[in-house]
């Protein structure tokens, strides 16, 4: 790969003058860059590329008829505004004077701390937690496979009685907030969630709330 020049300069004569030894090196590049693309290549293979990240969201379908609407169990609805404002109703939504003669929705705020919107996922979401944690006991104990682990989870999350939540926002909400919301939703093990436009009459409780 490198040649050495150890030529000693002449004095070899009885009158020559002899020179200082001279020493020039000449490296041959070649393998070095051989080996830097076998260890290119080498990275490149055996690399995990980064994949992209990304958020499951429910949008249910609408119905064809309006008369197929079914009465949600076990749900409750997020409003969301400015300034991370988090209102909720348990239930069925009913404006004043409704038709079905039902007490007029109260919205309730909240917020993103461990006593606000974590707590109140948590609390309503207990049988399911629950039934998980037992799961991930036997999963731990080696009763049950990883496969069957992750299809008896599911089964709990979508169970009727299971929470179902519903996620609304005013055009003042920021992203950022809808976002968190939905992380909330999947750390408390809630499987049932979709995003769906904000009705008029709760957009109008929801302003009446912010005003007071």
């Amino acid at each position: 790969m490198a040649e050495v020049n150890t030529d000693d300069g002449g004095g070899h004569g009885k009158h020559d003058k002899k020179r200082a030894k001279k020493s020039s090196t000449k490296i041959d590049m070649t393998p070095m860059v051989d080996l830097a693309f076998l260890l290119l290549t080498f990275f490149v293979l055996t690399s995990t590329f980064s994949k992209p990240k990304t958020m499951e969201i429910n949008f249910p379908a609408d119905p064809k008829d309006k008369k197929d609407e079914t009465k949600v169990n076990n749900a409750i609805t997020f409003l969301m505004t400015k300034d991370d404002g988090i209102y909720y109703y348990n239930g069925e939504f009913y404006p004043e004077k409704n038709i079905k003669g039902q007490p007029p929705t109260q919205l309730t705020k909240t917020d993103f701390s461990a006593n606000g919107l974590h707590k109140l996922l948590l609390d309503r979401n207990k049988p399911t937690t629950l039934a998980i944690k037992l799961l991930e006991e036997r999963l731990m104990k080696r009763e049950i496979a990883d496969t069957t682990y992750k299809r008896l989870v599911n089964r709990e999350k979508g169970l009727k009685e299971a929470l179902t939540v519903l996620v609304k926002a005013d055009e003042k909400a920021i992203y950022k907030n809808v976002i968190d919301v939905i992380d909330e939703l999947n750390i408390c093990n809630v499987g049932k969630y979709a995003i769906v436009d904000m009705g008029q009459k709760e957009l109008e409780l929801l302003n009446a709330a912010n005003n007071k």
